[in-house]
């Protein structure tokens, strides 16, 4: 069964039980080994599933953290739990010390609802302060379970997660960093974009008026921009229940085929992100872009037969269709943001092996 199904499945049980759980230990049972269990792991063998595994920690002996996860005989990763009620962002200290001494790169800190992911970024072999993956079972989207994915028994590949782990960590803390900077701008911020155009003396009481002003500029521009994607997407709508209604002729097609393309903001924001992407290989100037009523492709020396990837973006569901098993090869994948295509950088730098 698909991984998405298995979630929501265990998401309603959720909803159902919660209430109804009163203790950490019925937590795990209700909840997390349910969880294990989706991810293709035999909570039943106890070579594979080791629960309430001694982590003996200098000193202190006897300590034992909730699970063991193994692959292959391998310790991968160590789950410690708590209550559903309890937070789990105010208790990874107990964590942090299983995974000095547990021999594996990754530690999950759960309440049966949110799963907290850990790693040793900063220093190896020391858990950092901060989880670079979290998915919520009351919250699911589908670039959470995609990186989920790498943590199933099927498809655990200890490199790939390493690979994408910083990157996942980084842009997440980016995210929430200009996340403040749009609630209350800094000064540092509000400096350097007025310093841009203003050429007098930032005084203080200047400074607070410029804090304002910079709150409503970027606020508006993202509220522009929402609403301009959103027009683009109903006109594609529009436009594509409008061809269906029509019945029209090749020559009919081929003439206004041009005058109905529209090139929406965030299709080029996808183009920056594969250009990027591809300039690792390659010169940005062998890079461009077509667009079609179909999808936005994006093509190695601007040539139809060597396409690098296509963006379908003119549905209300967002797609990225690879090529790195040929051309005639397409895969399309499900995206819920812009960001989710530096998750592909392995496909789009093998495509350049087909040209």
């Amino acid at each position: 069964m698909d991984l998405k199904i298995k979630l929501d499945q265990l998401h309603q049980k959720v909803i159902g039980l919660k209430d109804q759980i009163s203790t950490e230990e019925a937590t795990k049972n209700a909840f997390v080994m349910p969880f294990i269990q989706i991810l293709g792991y035999d909570i039943f063998n106890p070579t594979e599933v080791i629960p309430e595994h001694v982590c003996d920690i200098g000193t202190k002996k006897g300590e034992k953290v909730d699970y063991v996860i193994k692959n292959n005989d391998e310790p991968i990763f160590i789950i410690e739990c708590k209550h559903w009620k309890e937070s789990v962002d105010a208790h990874n200290s107990q964590l942090h010390r299983y995974y000095h001494v547990s021999k594996t790169r990754f530690g999950v800190l759960t309440n049966g609802i949110v799963y907290n992911f850990y790693t040793d970024l900063e220093k190896p072999n020391i858990m950092d302060e901060k989880p670079f993956f979290t998915i919520n079972i009351e919250d699911l989207k589908d670039s959470s379970i995609k990186i989920l994915e790498s943590f199933t028994k099927k498809d655990y590949n200890l490199e790939s997660i390493l690979d994408s782990a910083e990157a996942l960590k980084y842009i997440k803390a980016i995210r929430k960093e200009f996340e403040k900077e749009i609630e209350t701008p800094s000064d540092e911020i509000v400096k350097l974009l007025v310093n841009r155009f203003f050429d007098k003396p930032i005084t203080a009481s200047r400074l607070v008026s410029f804090k304002e002003y910079t709150k409503k500029a970027l606020t508006t521009s993202i509220n522009e921009s929402i609403s301009f994607r959103l027009k683009s997407a109903l006109s594609i709508n529009e436009q594509i229940e409008k061809q269906d209604d029509e019945v029209k002729t090749p020559q009919s097609i081929d003439e206004n085929n041009d005058s109905k393309i529209v090139t929406t903001e965030e299709e080029l924001e996808g183009f920056q992100i594969v250009k990027a992407i591809m300039r690792e290989k390659i010169p940005s100037t062998r890079i461009a872009y077509r667009d079609t009523l179909s999808y936005f492709g994006i093509l190695l020396d601007d040539n139809n037969r060597k396409p690098l990837c296509r963006l379908h973006f003119n549905t209300a569901n967002k797609y990225i269709e690879t090529f790195h098993k040929g051309k005639d090869s397409g895969e399309k994948t499900l995206l819920s943001s812009l960001d989710e295509i530096y998750n592909f950088r392995e496909e789009l730098h093998k495509t350049l092996e087909h040209y």
